[in-house]
Parts: C-alpha cells; structure tokens; sequence
C-alpha cells in the first residue's frame, strides 16, 4: 500500500540527516509543502532550531511573471524558506529515492484577507474572515486557479495534493483562539460560513434569495445556537434552523461556486503540468463541509481529478463514499495522523491502515514525518513495515 509523508521545507533545508531519515520510514513519496498558510511549527531533530514561525501565507518557491502588475498575487516567504526553498528541498529528497509531490494550500490566506478586505467571506453580522476568501468573487478564482498551477507544477515534482481548493469558513485555528465557548455544531457552522460578499448575494439571487432577507434569515436562525440549545445534527439541523427551500438553495449556489473552481484549478494545473502528473484533492464527502478538506460531491470530484485524499483523525468512515463510486483508477488515500501530541495514533498504524484499505482506500498519507517526535517515527517505521 503506497505511503507518503507529510514535510515541509524547513524539515528538511540545513539538516543533511532529513532526507535518509524520512526515506528509512520505508515511505516511497512526500507530500512537501510549496504553498502553505501561516503557521508555528516544531523542528524537533533540526541541528540549527526548534520552532519555525510561519508569519504569514506564502509561496515556497520563486513566483514567475504572471504575477507582474496583479494586485492580488503570492507573497514569498521570509527567512523561515527564503529564495526556492521547495526546490532545495525537494532536490535533497528526491537524491534520497523518494518521489516528490508539491503541497498547496489555496483558499486559506490571512494575509490575502489583511491586505485586501473585500476578498474574504463575510458573515451574515457583517464580520470578514480574513483567513477565508470568497471563492465566488472572480478575481480571488483567478488568483487560486493561477497559484495552484504555479505552485503544483514544480520542476522535479511528480503530483500535487490541492489543500483549501473550496469553501472555507468560521472553523479555523487562529493565534490564541477563543471561539470555542459555544458548540456550533455542523448546523451552526455552516450557518456561520455562509457568506455574503456582493458575489455571494449576487448569487442568492440567481437561486431566488433576497441575500438580505436570507442575512436576517441566518441570523434568527442561528439565535437558538448562541442560547446553548442543542444541534440535531447534519444537513438535517441546518434545514431545521434556516427552512428546506432556502437551505437548499444556498447549498446549489455554494456547490456550484466549488464544482467550477475545482474544474478550472485542475485543468489550469494539467495544462502546465507534463503527462502523467497526477493531481489530487484533500476532500470531504459531504459537500457543505467547508475548511481545508472542503466538502465535495465525490462522484463529481473523481471525474475531475485523479483522487483524493480524505481526513481520517476521527476514523476511516468517509472513505466509503469514495470508494463507492468504483473507479479503479482513482487514488483514495486515507490521511492519518502519526503526531501522538496532536492526537495521532502511531503505534495503531499497520490496523488503521489495514481498516482504511477495506473502506477503500488505495494509499496511505502520514500527517506528519516533521512534526512527529522521534518514538513516533519509530513506531511509523514499525507500521510501515507491517502493512
């Protein structure tokens, strides 16, 4: 069963131990990060530091001229990947046998948000998230579209995996969080990811919403919420809070907005791309999740792209909607956390891969060969070799 692991960079650039250590996990591929959000990683082997701090979305390479005179375009990164820190790395990895695929995180930027407010989703109160841009807005799809083709589409690398190419909303890990008082649930959270951009309520009205009779909608909606009732769950629950006719048609506006975007990012990115280079996407089977595996129609999806890769920290079950679509071409790679202090499980990693393929899936991801401690490398080790 194919595995590849999760890296970044900064893993790998001044530690000439990284790329044998990663390849003796007995991994064939990495996943390594060309375009990535703004983080605070631990490097707990790196001979010159500990803590990288990521300050905001950048791209890990050197941009090209596409980019001349665009108001929105990537940022690189400062003096955590400076000059074409992709490219160095995936060198080094690529000297040790491992095949290389680029990491790109797309419709995830805070800074996108801080430098240009109007891109980003706008709540039925009226509050921006910066980290979130509005994937209806044309010039923010322009951008995305662009960047994943860019970013993918690295000299020596053999595949990308799309991160964030969809809807993203309220859930999300900012610096020092304090959102966490109230249980939204699946209903409160879509609810709070709606957005309503001038794109977005120019949309509504394409599905017959007045955008601010909807807002008001929302917002009456989500009162039983903020009172601690608790949420029935599911598309169920947002139906319940909102009404059938006008959930609905939110949904068709949003997965219309995603399906199209998710067409065009990957056909930019094979157009760029030499043949056989695969493409995949991180996804959900449920297609008004939204976050950085957004939620997607999985018969849609696997007709657009090569695969997906599919969270599986709380368990494999959203494997099976995938691999209920039947197509022996299609990669399902299970993504599994290996970090035991984010609550990864690596020492169960030969059974939780041996339960992912009987769901379906065709590979395994490993989340994360940087991040994970050394007992936990050895216990991926253990793992790897049993499965």
């Amino acid at each position: 069963m194919k595995a590849s692991a999760f890296v970044y960079p900064w893993d790998v650039n001044g530690d000439p131990r990284a790329p044998g250590r990663i390849a003796a996990l007995g991994v064939g591929q990495v996943t390594l990060a060309a375009a990535y959000h703004s983080t605070r990683a631990l490097t707990p082997r790196h001979p010159r530091h500990r803590i990288v701090t990521a300050e905001h979305a950048a791209v890990l390479y050197p941009v090209d001229s596409r980019w001349d005179g665009r108001a929105l375009r990537p940022h690189p990164a400062g003096d955590w990947a400076p000059g074409d820190a992709y490219g160095e790395a995936a060198a080094a990895l690529a000297e040790a046998g491992l095949e290389v695929h680029s990491w790109v995180v797309l419709a995830h930027n805070s800074r996108l948000g801080a430098e240009h407010p109007d891109t980003s989703v706008v709540n039925a109160y009226g509050d921006r998230y910066p980290w979130a841009p509005c994937i209806a807005q044309p010039a923010t799809r322009a951008y995305l579209v662009d960047l994943a083709a860019e970013a993918a589409v690295r000299p020596g690398t053999a595949g990308t995996e799309l991160e964030s190419l969809g809807w993203y909303g309220l859930q999300h890990l900012h610096a020092h969080d304090k959102t966490g008082g109230v249980g939204l649930g699946e209903a409160g959270q879509y609810l709070m990811s709606l957005c309503f951009c001038p794109a977005c309520r120019a949309g509504y009205g394409e599905r017959g919403l007045d955008a601010d009779g909807l807002a008001a909608a929302v917002r009456t909606a989500l009162e039983p919420v903020w009172q601690g009732l608790p949420d029935d769950g599911g598309w169920a629950g947002v139906e319940k809070l909102l009404g059938t006719e006008p959930a609905a048609a939110t949904r068709a506006w949003r997965d219309a907005t995603a399906r199209s975007l998710q067409e065009e990012a990957v056909a930019a990115v094979r157009a760029a791309a030499p043949e056989g280079f695969q493409v995949l996407l991180h996804a959900d089977p449920v297609s008004f999740h939204v976050g950085a595996n957004p939620g997607v129609d999985p018969a849609h999806i696997l007709s657009v792209a090569d695969g997906v890769v599919v969270p599986c920290a709380g368990g494999p079950a959203l494997l099976t909607p995938f691999a209920a679509q039947r197509r022996p071409s299609a990669v399902i790679a299970a993504n599994l956390t290996v970090v035991s202090g984010m609550g990864g499980s690596p020492g169960t990693l030969a059974a939780d891969a041996a339960r992912a393929r009987e769901l379906g899936a065709t590979e395994i991801r490993l989340y994360h060969a940087g991040l994970a401690s050394d007992g936990d490398l050895e216990d991926v080790r253990e793992g790897l070799g049993a499965v």
